[in-house]
């Protein structure tokens, strides 16, 4: 099915398709992601947040439950179930179908290399996991959640692994279709 789903992905993204998906990531990161950032700030204060985090315990999350405080914690539960429904939908758009574009053209079809358009939308799996995991523990607090407390950091870390290793797919993808585009034809 990932397969079927990957030459899908591929056979839409064309170049207006990425290009699009491109202003609309650009725009996004430019006008709503700073308003999101101070608004952040001003509900939660400057507590850490386990989305800007890379990694982070279980008394991590819980110690910022107790930073947010009661408000804090209110906003930080409506963020994830508003803006941060979005948000993973704009940037795994954006390297979904950038990835797809530029690896058809610098991968023939077939190369397994072309599966790499499949993990944006990981990452956005795990973002999603990780904003479930981490309100459940903030509704609940102070009652501890067991389980669901410590998946949070996993979740947190695969996304950020995922999501990283996306970016690093897309601008090697780039640098070999620029080479496939570049060098010279042998004529064999």
């Amino acid at each position: 099915m990932g397969k079927s789903f990957s030459d899908w992905l591929h056979r839409v993204s064309t170049g207006w398709v990425a290009l699009s998906a491109l202003l609309v990531f650009l725009s996004f990161s430019a006008l709503v992601l700073p308003r999101q950032a101070s608004r952040a700030e001003q509900e939660t204060g400057d507590a850490a947040s386990p989305d800007m985090s890379f990694y982070y315990s279980a008394g991590d999350l819980y110690d910022m439950a107790e930073a947010y405080g009661e408000s804090g914690r209110a906003a930080y539960v409506r963020a994830r179930f508003t803006f941060d429904l979005v948000w993973p939908v704009v940037y795994a758009l954006f390297l979904t179908t950038a990835v797809s574009w530029i690896y058809g053209r610098a991968f023939p079809p077939g190369s397994p290399w072309r599966l790499a358009n499949l993990l944006p939308l990981l990452a956005a799996l795990f973002d999603y996991l990780e904003n479930v995991a981490t309100s459940i523990v903030m509704l609940r607090y102070p009652q501890p959640t067991a389980l669901i407390d410590v998946l949070a950091p996993v979740f947190t870390v695969v996304k950020w692994s995922l999501l990283g290793l996306s970016f690093v797919l897309l601008f090697g993808g780039l640098v070999v279709a620029l080479w496939q585009r570049l060098r010279p034809d042998d004529g064999l």
